[in-house]
């Protein structure tokens, strides 16, 4: 991991929650919740989703920072957010907490060293042992999200009226 692809990642994190609220401005509530068809996920449910994934995928980040090669233990976001009432919350207080969250991640980000971004950790509970770095799982966040955008795109733009 080069420094460049560091700052790829750190722009990349910092524009999702910017790129949800430029989609959404001015959409009024019930299109934000409408699902496109019956096997889709509104623009809500993806920000919900999303802010399951930060939250989860995020503490970890957070333990590979401050302790050495932690083991941890995977935790499914879509088995935290039935922990959560991010579904239910109403979009904009939860576009706010998702910004909140993620500026706080990209702060911790931000205060590495490039060697830092190799900071290990190993996921238990999975298949088999996966290890992970600080890099990894930012930038498995990033690419996560950036599938999710194009998706919320598309129900917004195709959710019926």
């Amino acid at each position: 991991m080069r420094p460049a692809e560091i700052k790829k990642v750190l722009a990349t994190l910092a524009e999702t929650p910017r790129r949800i609220a430029s989609m959404t401005w001015g959409v009024e509530d019930s299109r934000i919740r409408r699902k496109p068809d019956e096997d889709s996920w509104s623009a809500s449910d993806i920000l919900a989703h999303l802010r399951a994934c930060a939250e989860v995928w995020g503490k970890g980040i957070v333990a590979m920072i401050s302790k050495d090669n932690p083991v941890l233990r995977h935790v499914s976001p879509r088995t935290w957010i039935r922990k959560t009432d991010y579904p239910e919350q109403d979009f904009s207080p939860s576009l706010k907490a998702f910004a909140a969250q993620r500026e706080d991640l990209l702060k911790s980000l931000r205060a590495l060293a490039t060697k830092d971004w190799a900071r290990p950790a190993t996921f238990t509970g999975t298949t088999k042992g996966r290890d992970q770095t600080v890099f990894s799982y930012a930038l498995r966040i990033a690419e996560h999200e950036e599938r999710h955008l194009g998706q919320t795109e598309r129900a917004l733009s195709t959710a019926p009226t």
